[in-house]
């Protein structure tokens, strides 16, 4: 008899998936909710980045806009108080998908999801780009390995398009040809922060003050990106090590990827594990510096004007194997280390934090982070929902490419 049962089981699933299609089916046939919204960030992953700031902005100016997110059943739990939700694969998340008038996402929507007309996709992105992306992989060398980059359904998924937001405009630029689609792009800051220019300094001390952190002490907040053409984790500092290095006036606050929070378990003396920490932007402010590879978080952490060192072992390594939109250690944010014994040295001296490290910080805030005043999130809503105001007409200029600034 158990030989049976995973047949059954495979069985029970392709019929419920069935089921589920057919019914998607059904409420695209419904008419579109003119006060709808669907909200997704990090395929589905919970409530954070660019839509999270434009949810919340958009509850405050629209009030009238029901606004749902859709999120994965293991991160149900996750979800804050009052914030409405539909869980990812259940016939509310079809429902929401079909008569929604406008979906804003971080990421695209499956291959599956229908743009309707009359409907308003909102494409928020979730970094500038330093590593290449979209089409412009097409000659990268690990694009095949992994099996996912159908270039033809990626073009498919970003033509449903109408709005696509960017922090700057350089990623503008970037866009054009790794989303070479019509639609009209929001050049006016990211959304996500807002908090980061906003925050007070009674904020920031709860956010300290919340995560343990003592007056006083340096906290250096660590986040790796992740690399996609390797074959399984492999970090590029030894977080405890590093921190001893730095000795008890510093604690590292350890955030691993998204892909490898479950792959990551480093805290002891001197590091503080917030891998599973919600909000990025509270680990931001809670911060006194940061210390990343190539991840986008230092575009976004460059609004802070604290400093940013960035570590590079393997800097000839991810430029041929993943590509890169220009040359980070000519142009860094702040001190290049290329070994863990430069990387302690550079703050053991002082170097992190000095005058040279202040001038190419103030450089590269020049170049990526002239649009960050704490508004973002309010253009974006006053250009998609029409000044805040609902009125069922569709949002103006969806459908063309256009850039509208800051």
């Amino acid at each position: 008899m158990a030989s049976f049962l995973p047949g059954l089981r495979r069985a029970r699933r392709a019929l419920r998936r069935r089921g589920l299609r057919r019914y998607y089916a059904e409420q695209l046939a419904e008419p579109v909710d003119p006060h709808l919204a669907a909200f997704a960030a990090y395929w589905y992953r919970g409530y954070s980045c660019n839509p999270r700031a434009i949810y919340e902005k958009l509850r405050e100016l629209a009030p009238e806009v029901r606004s749902v997110w859709i999120v994965g059943r293991q991160h149900e739990g996750e979800m804050p108080a009052g914030v409405e939700y539909v869980v990812a694969g259940t016939k509310g998340y079809y429902r929401l998908l079909a008569r929604a008038r406008y979906l804003v996402n971080n990421v695209n929507f499956p291959n599956e999801v229908v743009k309707r007309a009359g409907t308003v996709h909102v494409q928020t992105h979730h970094g500038t780009p330093l590593k290449k992306m979209g089409l412009d992989l097409r000659d990268a060398q690990f694009a095949g390995k992994q099996g996912h980059m159908d270039f033809d359904k990626l073009l498919r998924r970003c033509a449903r398009w109408d709005y696509s937001v960017t922090a700057n405009p350089f990623s503008t630029e970037m866009w054009k040809t790794a989303y070479p689609v019509d639609c009209v792009t929001l050049e006016v800051g990211y959304p996500r922060n807002d908090a980061l220019v906003n925050a007070s300094a009674e904020d920031v001390a709860a956010i300290r003050a919340a995560l343990g952190l003592e007056p006083g002490r340096t906290s250096v907040l660590y986040a790796p990106t992740h690399r996609e053409y390797a074959d399984a984790y492999a970090p590029t500092v030894d977080v405890a090590r590093f921190a001893r290095g730095l000795g008890p006036e510093f604690v590292v606050l350890n955030r691993a990827h998204y892909f490898h929070r479950d792959q990551v378990s480093a805290a002891g003396d001197g590091v503080l594990d917030v891998s599973s920490y919600p909000s990025i932007e509270e680990l931001c402010l809670a911060s006194d510096a940061l210390v990343t590879d190539y991840s986008a978080l230092m575009f976004d952490y460059a609004v802070l004007d604290r400093p940013i060192v960035i570590h590079a072992p393997d800097w000839e390594e991810y430029t041929r194997l993943r590509g890169t939109y220009f040359d980070l250690l000519a142009e860094p944010p702040g001190v290049v280390t290329r070994t863990e014994e430069e990387l302690v040295a550079a703050f053991r001296s002082g170097a992190y934090a000095g005058a040279e490290a202040a001038r190419l910080r103030a450089s590269f805030r020049g170049r990526f982070c002239s649009l960050e005043d704490g508004g973002a999130a309010e253009r974006v809503v006053r250009a998609v929902w029409r000044d805040a105001g609902d009125s069922g007409e569709p949002a103006p200029g969806a459908g063309g490419r256009a850039r509208i600034g800051a």
